[in-house]
């Protein structure tokens, strides 16, 4: 298994050299890079290239969640993890809708951040289980469209926005299924536009909803 390389990104020095500490513990895992801000992160991500942001929400200058939005847009080989003390639902929706792939709190275990760490990696969505079910439940109750809606979309549609749901990124869904990754992006703005979803979050309770992905996963 290949090293998953890790950029920091905490204000409090103190916490970030904890934290590095902690990952150097954990096998296959590297820190590459470090950053006290989310201008500064994204500097060092454009040079740097990590698999993978762990990532504060409250800092200056640039804030986790914008940072995380620009990340998504500019850098979308690289996921985020948002490590962060704020357990509040707006946080970890806002975070998530950002385009987080996982959001941790900050009194979890090491074991459940490695966790969190190798699940990202893999493509995978990870939530600490303290507030997955309540995140849940509330992009499952969100949002109305028709129940036949499922119905107008392709084959091809349908497969695509599970692998949405399931975190994978517009150049992992052409790697699968052996497309272009233009072609991918088309048919996202195209599912959007059929089922009037403005949003990645939209898109996972819709496929929640319609049994694409468990509530579990």
């Amino acid at each position: 298994m290949s090293t998953i390389t890790v950029l920091l990104v905490e204000d409090q020095w103190l916490v970030r050299a904890g934290l590095s500490a902690l990952l150097k513990e954990f096998g296959g895992v590297e820190v590459i890079g470090e950053a006290g801000d989310g201008r500064e992160a994204l500097e060092l991500i454009a040079k740097l290239r990590p698999k993978l942001v762990l990532m504060d929400i409250s800092m200056p200058s640039l804030n986790g969640v914008e940072a995380t939005r620009l990340i998504a847009r500019e850098h979308p080989d690289t996921r985020v993890i948002v490590l962060s003390g704020h357990a509040g639902e707006q946080f970890v929706l806002d975070a998530m809708r950002a385009g987080a792939a996982g959001y941790v709190l900050k009194g979890s275990p090491p074991t459940e951040l490695s966790l969190a760490i190798n699940a990202v990696a893999r493509g995978e969505l990870f939530l600490s289980p303290a507030i997955s079910k309540h995140v849940v439940r509330v992009l499952t109750s969100q949002g109305h469209e028709p129940a036949s809606s499922i119905g107008q979309l392709t084959p091809r549609q349908r497969e695509i926005l599970q692998l949405i749901a399931e975190g994978k990124s517009s150049k992992e869904i052409a790697q699968l299924l052996d497309a272009g990754v233009k072609t991918i992006e088309s048919h996202r703005a195209n599912l959007m536009a059929r089922l009037g979803i403005h949003d990645v979050a939209g898109l996972v309770r819709y496929a929640i909803r319609h049994g694409l992905v468990s509530a579990d996963e």
